[in-house]
């Protein structure tokens, strides 16, 4: 599995009411999606309390089966009305390590995301194993609705994201960013 995700920064005075518009309509066309485990549309709005954010962001994360959908998808057609929108992002991939998700994962309402350096000469083995038992660890508590960490070997980074039903308490801590989610496309549940 390939984890993704993309950001715009939005100026200030942005009225994210267009953001939140284009999730609405858009966000549904993603259900379904042959390869995708889940998209997660995310926003931040600047001043905003529950994601002490400090601009205005669109960052939509995505869990991939495999390479070949998120090729397909950045090829078509919806990632290029996207970038005609807004330009074409820096898009930032990991691999994953552990992606579980909650029965409920459709009653998320916000999510948060950490990117954290991999310290060097660090045995890659242990840290795996210690942060897929975390990721495991939120799911069978109930801290989160889906729970991934993946990691990426260009700059040796790890992220930690989870869906949360509540706002999230660690918000304001550095290193975390916290988002609202305006939709969730995922599989039919059948």
């Amino acid at each position: 599995m390939i984890a993704m995700q993309y950001n715009f920064s939005l100026p200030a005075d942005y009225d994210m009411a267009i953001i939140d518009r284009r999730i609405r309509d858009k966000g549904p066309l993603l259900d379904n999606l042959p390869g995708l485990k889940f998209k997660a549309y995310l926003t931040a709005r600047r001043g905003d309390a529950v994601t002490a954010s400090r601009e205005n962001l669109y960052a939509p994360f995505y869990i991939w089966q495999e390479g070949e959908g998120l090729s397909d998808f950045i090829c078509g057609p919806g990632f290029v009305a996207v970038s005609e929108s807004f330009g074409r992002p820096q898009v930032n991939t990991w691999i994953v390590w552990r992606a579980d998700t909650s029965w409920d994962i459709r009653s998320a309402r916000f999510a948060t995301r950490e990117v954290v350096a991999i310290e060097p000469h660090v045995p890659l083995a242990e840290l795996r194993q210690q942060e897929s038992d975390a990721a495991s660890v939120a799911i069978s508590l109930g801290n989160a609705l889906a729970s991934i960490v993946a990691f990426e070997p260009t700059h040796w980074t790890l992220v930690r994201f989870r869906l949360l039903a509540e706002p999230p308490a660690e918000a304001s801590r550095p290193g975390v960013q916290a988002y609202n989610v305006g939709h969730l496309s995922l599989p039919s549940a059948s």
